[in-house]
């Protein structure tokens, strides 16, 4: 640690965070995990101690009241993220959440005041933003490469039957939508450089839990269309099916991991230009392996400092989260609803 680096602290011990975002602290530049907390007092001493983190909390708040805490990473159940990214901003922390950043789009709002009112940054915690290929996706439409997109189509689905997993209690946001739908209409956002102005959607729900365990949607950005399917009952059992692709008017690319990586490994951009045959790509980017987890740190502590980076307003988690509430109105009034 040096005097520049950002001081972090973990609220929660989740999985992500055990496995992703704790372990890439070792080798995110400018920024140092000083700090861990858990409801389970010996729990956080217990890991601290194993991981060599300085400081130990047993309770959310007083992680919060740590004045040598910059920032926070939070990694808690869906349903936590608004109260602790409140609580965070109150406490002058900045904040990264894990996605969706809240349940409810109002929750957004009320977050964009006590940002500003805080003067503290916060981002919602899409990790796939950080990887190279989404730069390599952004120079492919402002180069014009396959023209101007006019529709995307996109996959995300794994097997997630474990009645304990929060993923499948509708309560605290649980659902095919909520954790993985949210990623593609980030994404489909980020190539129109919007929101869509309508959407449809079929939903088939599990009987037994009662989240969307299917969710296929279409969305209208007016002249230019977008469909996904997430299913959290489809696809491999211990890794994510995923697939994005854009349809321009004088070509496509398509990418073979466009989302958050369980597994590190090389990916690919397929690009198919005017003379390219069915799906045969004319030419291929490819990216190594990269720590998504690592790249969001620092890239996150360099925006704390001042420095260059990207960076995504909370704003762009207000229009996912409205979207999410006209797809679930839409399936359940069987209809077009507008933003």
């Amino acid at each position: 640690m040096n005097g520049q680096d950002v001081r972090w602290g973990v609220l929660g011990l989740a999985r992500i965070a055990l496995t992703k975002t704790i372990p890439a602290f070792a080798t995110a530049s400018g920024a140092t995990l000083i700090a861990i907390a858990s409801r389970d007092a010996q729990k956080a001493t217990s890991f601290a101690r194993e991981h060599g983190i300085a400081r130990a909390h047993g309770s959310y708040k007083a992680l919060l009241d740590d004045p040598d805490v910059e920032a926070v990473y939070i990694p808690l159940p869906n349903d936590l993220h608004f109260e602790w990214c409140l609580r965070a901003l109150d406490a002058g922390k900045h904040v990264l959440c894990e996605k969706p950043l809240c349940l409810k789009s109002e929750q957004v709002s009320a977050l964009i005041e006590k940002r500003q009112e805080s003067r503290r940054h916060i981002e919602e915690a899409f990790v796939f933003r950080n990887h190279p290929q989404w730069r390599s996706v952004e120079r492919l439409l402002r180069d014009g490469a396959v023209g101007e997109p006019r529709a995307v189509q996109g996959t995300l689905a794994r097997q997630f039957h474990d009645p304990k997993d929060i993923r499948n209690n509708p309560d605290m946001g649980g659902g095919a939508l909520y954790d993985l739908g949210s990623y593609i209409i980030s994404a489909t956002n980020l190539v129109f450089g919007k929101p869509p102005s309508r959407v449809v959607a079929a939903i088939d729900r599990d009987p037994s839990f009662g989240i969307d365990r299917l969710t296929t949607v279409l969305l209208d950005y007016g002249g230019r269309h977008a469909t996904f399917t997430v299913g959290t009952q489809s696809g491999p059992s211990d890794t994510t099916h995923q697939q994005f692709s854009v349809l321009g008017e004088k070509g496509w690319f398509r990418l073979d991991f466009p989302y958050a990586h369980a597994r590190l490994r090389e990916c690919h951009i397929f690009v198919g230009d005017e003379s390219s045959l069915a799906a045969f790509e004319t030419s291929t980017l490819t990216f190594e392996v990269v720590d998504q987890y690592s790249l969001q740190i620092e890239r996150f502590s360099r925006v704390l400092r001042g420095e260059p980076a990207p960076s995504w307003p909370i704003e762009d988690a207000h229009a996912t989260l409205r979207t999410i509430e006209a797809i679930f109105a839409s399936a359940r009034e069987g209809r077009w609803i507008a933003l």
